[in-house]
C-alpha cells in the first residue's frame, strides 16, 4: 500500500526513492531540478527565509513546462514535481502560502517548530492553499515526536532522522538503525486509519547503496542524503567548502554535534533542543580548550575573509557534514548521485534476496 501512495503521489520517481535533503542555501533551483529529473524527489530549501521562494518555484516552472521529467508533464502546470522545505521556527508563513498556491509543488518538509501547534497551523494553511495536492512531509527525531506529529497533523510522510545527519537536528537521539523501526513500531498500533498512516523516510548517515539497502530493510519507503549531495556539480557551495568534504573521513571522530559554530555564524535562533554536526576544525578545538570567545569569533571573521583558504583541519569556517562524510570521495552530477544510490541499493537488495534462496 505505501509503494502504491508513494507512486501515486510521485508518479515521475523511480524506486528506491532518493530524497535530496533541503538544505538551506546549498539545495537551490538547480539541484533540486536535476535530482527530479532523476527520478527522486529534490527539496528546494527555503529554510528560514520565503523572500525568494515565489521567483525559484516560478523559474522551477517554467523549466519544467519545456522540459519535464518523465511521467510528470501533468504535474508542470498543476503540482510541481519538486518538494520545498520550510524551518518552521523562522520561515514567514504567509510569504510561503501566497507563493504554494501559485505554484503549488507536490511536497513540503517542515522541520523544527517552536510548537506543535506552529506545526498544526502551518499544515493547516499550506493544505487550504494548495486543495490538498501538496503532501506533507514532517521531519522527526524520536519516537515520541512522530507519535505525536501523526495524532496532531496526520502527515502523508514523516522523515525520520538519526543522529548521525550532517547539520541542524536533535541534540539527543539514536542512529537511524534503532530509531526507525521503533517510529515504525509505534505507527503501526495508532489508532488512525491505515491510509492516514505516514509513509516512513530515513536520513541521517546515508550516503550510498549500502546504507540506502539497510534503511530500506529496517522499513523505509525511501532515503534522504545530504552530506552525500554536497558534492555534486549543481550544489550552491562554496569550492572551501565542497573540498573539506571531500579530505574529511572517519566521521564518527572527526564530526561531532555542538552549538560551537552556530554562535560563531550568528545563527542562534533555532529552538531548544537543536544543534549542529560539523567536521572538527580550529573553531572547535579553541572553544574546546577555553580561548576567549570574543577571540574566537574573531578569527572566524578573519577566515571569512580568506575566502576557500578560511575551511579546513586547521581552518575556521564551518562543515556542515554527517558521520559518513569519509564516503564521499568524489564530485559527480546530483543524477548521477541519484542513480548510483538506487542502483546499488537494488543490487545488494536483490543479492541478499538470492542469497536467502
Amino acid at each position: 500500500m505505501a509503494l502504491a501512495r508513494l507512486k501515486a503521489a510521485f508518479p515521475w520517481i523511480q524506486t528506491p526513492l532518493v530524497v535530496g535533503a533541503p538544505m538551506r542555501l546549498i539545495a537551490t533551483v538547480p539541484l533540486t531540478i536535476e535530482i527530479c529529473r532523476a527520478g527522486g524527489i529534490g527539496f528546494l530549501g527555503a529554510g528560514s527565509d520565503t523572500s525568494t521562494l515565489e521567483s525559484d518555484l516560478r523559474t522551477i516552472h517554467a523549466q519544467f513546462i519545456e522540459r519535464p521529467p518523465p511521467n510528470a508533464s501533468s504535474l508542470a502546470t498543476n503540482t510541481l514535481p519538486i518538494g520545498v522545505g520550510f524551518l518552521n521556527w523562522g520561515a514567514n508563513l504567509e510569504a510561503a502560502v501566497s507563493a504554494v498556491s501559485k505554484f503549488p509543488p507536490a511536497a513540503v518538509w517542515f522541520f523544527a517548530p517552536r510548537s506543535t501547534n506552529d506545526l498544526i497551523v502551518w499544515t493547516t494553511k499550506i493544505r487550504e492553499a494548495t486543495a490538498g495536492r501538496t503532501q506533507i512531509w514532517v521531519q522527526v527525531g524520536t519516537v515520541t515526536n512522530a507519535v505525536e506529529v501523526t495524532r496532531a497533523c496526520r502527515p502523508e510522510f514523516l522523515v525520520v532522522q538519526g543522529t548521525d545527519a550532517g547539520g541542524h537536528g536533535l541534540q539527543q537521539g539514536a542512529s537511524i538503525i534503532p530509531l526507525l523501526p521503533e517510529v515504525s513500531d509505534a505507527i503501526s498500533i495508532l489508532e488512525v486509519p491505515e491510509e492516514e498512516k505516514p509513509i516512513l523516510v530515513a536520513a541521517g548517515g546515508i550516503m550510498e547503496g549500502r546504507g540506502a539497502a539497510a534503511a530500506l530493510t529496517l522499513g523505509a519507503q525511501g532515503v534522504v542524503l545530504g552530506t552525500r549531495f554536497l558534492a555534486s556539480h549543481e550544489a550552491n557551495i562554496a569550492d572551501g567548502y565542497r573540498n573539506e568534504v571531500l579530505r574529511a573521513s572517519d566521521g564518527g571522530k572527526t564530526t561531532m554535534r555542538t552549538s560551537v559554530y552556530d554562535r560563531l555564524r550568528g545563527t542562534t535562533d533555532w529552538p531548544p533542543g537543536y544543534n549542529a554536526r560539523g567536521v572538527l576544525n580550529r573553531s572547535w578545538t579553541d572553544a574546546e580548550n577555553g580561548m576567549d570567545w570574543e577571540e574566537n569569533k574573531k578569527l572566524y571573521e578573519d577566515s571569512v575573509r580568506m575566502g576557500d583558504k578560511g575551511w579546513g583541519l586547521e581552518g575556521r569556517m564551518t562543515t556542515y557534514a554527517g558521520t559518513g562524510v569519509g564516503l564521499v570521495k568524489e564530485v559527480k552530477k546530483a543524477g548521477e548521485i541519484v542513480e548510483e544510490v538506487r542502483s546499488g541499493a537494488r543490487e545488494i537488495l536483490q543479492r541478499a534476496a538470492r542469497s536467502l534462496a
